[in-house]
């Protein structure tokens, strides 16, 4: 294996650690934020800004390692962005069902939706 470039590899850290980071919010979001409706966006987020930043970082290291450019991880990270959201919006659903099921209380834009907001 050769040595890397100063710049790339001062790239490559930087994105590394950024995806981390990203990451890291996300989870902690998901612990802090108070119900399940505020928990479930951060880690949606961090997951998708996290798994691009890594995709960067591995596009530069590899690229720079090789003799051309290495797009394999771009499929990674589409499959990320495309999945993330889709997913979050099932479990949005379904804990809006299971609420209305219950009678539990929903949140506002969900009874502005339902017409059931009394502030309207």
């Amino acid at each position: 294996m050769n040595a890397l470039p100063l710049w790339a590899e001062i790239l490559t850290a930087f994105f590394a650690v950024l995806g981390a980071a990203f990451a890291a919010i996300g989870s902690f979001g998901l612990v802090r934020l108070p119900s399940f409706y505020n928990r479930i966006h951060a880690p949606t987020l961090g997951a998708t800004a996290g798994a691009w930043c890594v995709m960067i970082a591995t596009i530069v290291y590899f690229s720079v390692q090789g003799t051309n450019l290495f797009l394999h991880a771009v499929l990674i990270a589409l499959f990320v962005a495309l999945t993330a959201p889709v997913t979050t919006i099932f479990l949005m659903r379904a804990a809006l069902f299971r609420d209305r099921q219950s009678g539990a209380r929903l949140p506002r834009a969900a009874q502005k939706a339902a017409g059931t907001d009394p502030t309207v």
